[in-house]
C-alpha cells in the first residue's frame, strides 16, 4: 500500500514538472525588442514600468505585462480629403469643398512611451492620429479662401497645420515629422471660373502691355525725332565753323605761302646757275681726262710694242741657244731620243721588247720598218696596245 501511495506521488511531481515545462515552452519567460523597436515591461502588482531597446527582457507570465512599440517613421494620407467630390472634403471660408492631398509623418515618442504605454490605444493612426489631423485641418482651411489655398498662402498653411498637430499629437506622446501639403484639388464651378477669370485677366494684361508698348513706341519714336534734329542742327553749326576756320586758317596760311614761294622761285633759278656752272665745269675736266687718257694710252702700247720685241728677241736667242744644248747632248747621248719616244707612247703601248738597231741606230727603227738587215734579231715581243681610257 506504501508502495502504491509513493509510486502515485511521483506521478503526480512529473506531472507538475512536465505542465511547468511545457509552459515555460510554450510561453518563454523573455521578450525580444528588435531594431527600430522599444519594449515596455508593467509590473502588474506594483506598477513599475521598464522600458528597453533591442534586446530581450525577462517576463514573469502572471506579474509582468510586455507591450513592443515600433519607433520608425510612419506616413498618414487622408484619403477622404484628397478630392473635391470626395467623401470628406475640406471647406474654405466661402464654403467651396477644396480637395487636399496631405501627407503627415509621424513617430512615437521614446522618452514619452514608458508613461503613456497604458493609454496608447491597439490602432495609434486611427485612434489618435486621424481625430488630430481632422480637428486640425478642416479648422484650419476654413480660415482661408479657396485662391489662397490654392496659391497664395499655401506655406503659411503647412506651417500652421504643423505647429497646431504638433502640440496636438505631442499629449499623446506621438513625435510629428512634418506636414506636405501637395495638390489641391479644386471644385469644377470654381475651375472654369477661374480659368475664365485667369483667360480675362490674361486678355486685360495683355491690352495693357500692348497699350503701354505702343505708347512707349510713340515716346520713342518722339525722342528719335528730338534727337536727329538736334544732331541735324549741331553738325550744320559744326560745318558753319569748320568751314569758317578752314578760310580764316586759308587766309593765315596765304600770307606765309606767297613769300615761300617767292623764296622758292628764287631759290631755283639760283640752283639751276649753278647746275649749269657744275655742267660745264664736269664737261671741261672729262675732255681734260680724255686728253691725258689718249696720251697715256698711246705711250702704254709703244712701250708695249718695245717690250714685246725685246721678249721675242730675247725668246729666239733662248731656243737658239736650247737647241744648240739639246743638239749637242743628243750628239752625246743617242739614247735620250729613244726614251722620248717610249715616254710618248707609255699611254698606248704597256711593254715594248725590241732590239736596239744595228750600229747604235734609232730604236723604233725596226718597228717602223726601216733601217738595215739584222743577223740574228731573237725573239720579239710587241705588248697589245692598252685599252684606252
Amino acid at each position: 500500500m506504501q508502495r502504491v501511495l509513493q509510486a502515485r506521488r511521483a506521478i503526480g511531481v512529473a506531472a507538475v514538472v512536465g505542465a511547468a515545462g511545457w509552459v515555460l515552452l510554450a510561453h518563454p519567460p523573455v521578450q525580444n525588442a528588435g531594431p527600430g523597436e522599444l519594449g515596455v515591461r508593467t509590473n502588474n502588482l506594483t506598477g513599475e514600468v521598464y522600458a528597453w531597446r533591442d534586446g530581450t527582457a525577462l517576463v514573469v507570465p502572471g506579474l509582468h505585462g510586455v507591450q513592443v512599440f515600433s519607433l520608425r517613421d510612419r506616413v498618414y494620407k487622408p484619403q477622404q480629403m484628397a478630392n473635391a467630390a470626395g467623401p470628406a472634403p475640406v471647406q474654405s471660408v466661402e464654403g467651396l469643398s477644396v480637395g487636399v492631398d496631405l501627407v503627415v509623418r509621424y513617430a512615437l515618442n521614446p522618452a514619452r512611451i514608458a508613461a503613456t504605454s497604458r493609454n496608447l490605444p491597439g490602432s495609434l493612426e486611427a485612434e489618435v492620429v486621424e481625430p488630430a489631423v481632422q480637428g486640425v485641418v478642416y479648422k484650419v482651411f476654413a480660415r482661408y479662401t479657396v485662391r489662397e489655398i490654392f496659391s497664395l498662402k499655401r506655406q503659411e498653411i503647412q506651417e500652421v497645420l504643423e505647429n497646431e498637430l504638433r502640440a496636438k499629437l505631442s499629449q499623446d506622446g506621438v513625435l510629428l515629422r512634418g506636414v506636405l501639403v501637395g495638390k489641391v484639388d479644386l471644385p469644377a464651378d470654381y475651375k472654369r471660373g477661374m480659368e475664365g477669370l485667369l483667360a480675362e485677366e490674361l486678355e486685360s494684361q495683355k491690352m495693357r502691355y500692348t497699350l503701354e508698348l505702343k505708347d512707349k513706341r510713340v515716346k520713342e519714336t518722339e525722342l528719335e525725332a528730338s534727337a536727329e534734329k538736334v544732331r541735324r542742327e549741331v553738325r550744320a553749326e559744326a560745318a558753319a565753323r569748320e568751314q569758317v576756320i578752314a578760310a580764316r586758317a586759308q587766309e593765315e596760311a596765304m600770307k606765309h605761302v606767297l613769300p615761300f614761294k617767292q623764296r622758292q622761285v628764287e631759290q631755283r633759278q639760283l640752283e639751276a646757275e649753278a647746275e649749269k656752272q657744275a655742267r660745264m665745269k664736269v664737261a671741261e675736266g672729262n675732255a681734260q681726262a680724255r686728253r691725258i687718257e689718249a696720251t697715256g694710252e698711246a705711250d702704254a702700247r709703244r712701250k708695249l710694242a718695245e717690250a714685246e720685241a725685246f721678249r721675242m728677241e730675247k725668246v729666239g736667242q733662248a731656243n737658239a741657244e736650247q737647241m744648240a744644248r739639246e743638239g749637242a747632248l743628243l750628239s752625246r747621248h743617242p739614247l735620250l731620243i729613244q726614251k722620248t719616244l717610249a715616254d710618248k707612247l707609255s699611254d698606248k703601248v704597256q711593254v715594248i721588247i725590241a732590239p736596239p738597231g744595228s750600229g747604235g741606230g734609232f730604236l723604233a727603227a725596226n718597228l717602223l720598218g726601216g733601217g738595215g738587215a739584222v743577223r740574228d734579231p731573237g725573239p720579239q715581243h710587241v705588248a697589245a696596245p692598252a685599252a684606252e681610257d
